[in-house]
């Protein structure tokens, strides 16, 4: 199915300043010292991420933005470079959460 609608940035969505929460920040500041080094190539990129979710209730697009935004600040890259994003959900138990992921060059 295809719509011919002009798709939303969620830049356009919100009104005003948008504040990182303190909840962020530490999520931002954990991902960023876990994060391993590694060269990410300028020019069209692949990103799949697998993210192990506790709640069944999760949406599997709420952790994708924070944890993309991440990566771009560890490995230098813009994310207006993936072209390809594919997002898996697994259910995992409380306390066995998880964040997997990879990026290649197209």
């Amino acid at each position: 199915m295809r719509l011919q609608i002009k798709p939303l940035s969620v830049n356009q969505v919100w009104q005003g300043k948008r504040f990182k929460t303190k909840t962020y920040k530490d999520y931002e500041k954990e991902v960023l010292l876990t994060l391993k080094p590694m060269q990410v190539n300028g020019g069209k990129l692949s990103l799949h991420l697998r993210f192990g979710l506790s709640s069944k209730n999760a949406d599997i697009d709420n952790p994708v933005k924070p944890f993309v935004d991440c990566l771009q600040k560890r490995y230098g890259f813009n994310d207006r470079q993936i072209y390809r994003l594919t997002v898996e959900k697994i259910d995992v138990a409380k306390g066995q959460e998880f964040i997997e992921f990879d990026i290649t060059e197209l």
